[in-house]
Formats: C-alpha cells, structure tokens, sequence
C-alpha cells in the first residue's frame, strides 16, 4: 500500500478554478481500480490550503494515476499552474 499526503497552496484569487480541479480530480480518481482513498480537504481556517490523502494498491497504481487524463487534465494542466506552493508527505502504516 503506498499512502501519502500532498499539501498545495493557492490564491484565494484562484480558489473556484481549484475547488473545480480538486472535485473532478476526485471524482475520477476513485474511479480507478488501484485507487484506495483518495480525499481532498480544505484546511480549517485557512482556506488557501488544499490537501489530498490518497493511497494506491501499490507502485503500478500510483503510476497509472499520474499516467491518466483526468491527472494530465486537472492536476498538471491545472492545480499544478495555480499552486503556490507544494509538499508531499510519504507515510508508512503502522496496522
């Protein structure tokens, strides 16, 4: 299981374009087969602050995601252009 969290920064100028990207993001992440999670949040009180924890079956699956249109389309093409900033958490489950 590859789990992990990615924390993007936006403009509050730009937040209805990211809030589209996100859901459709969503929408049709958790449409593919080795998609396990995958859940967009707003940071309470700071609203310029968008982070996603996903999980993926394993290695084949997280390349397949970014290997997707709807990732090419809403992520690059997208929230990637908007970003302000970005960190990637990679986490390993204990149970």
């Amino acid at each position: 299981m590859i789990s992990f969290i990615v924390r993007m920064r936006f403009s509050q100028e730009d937040r209805a374009q990211v809030l589209s990207a996100v859901q459709h993001l969503a929408q049709a992440s958790r449409k593919e087969p080795g998609c396990v999670t995958y859940i967009p949040h707003e940071m309470a009180g700071d609203s310029s602050l968008v982070m996603i924890y996903e999980q993926y079956r394993d290695e084949a699956a997280l390349e397949a995601h970014r290997a997707s249109p709807h990732f090419h389309e809403h992520a690059i093409g997208g929230l990637y252009q908007w970003m302000k900033e970005r960190h990637v958490e990679d986490l390993n489950a204990l149970a």
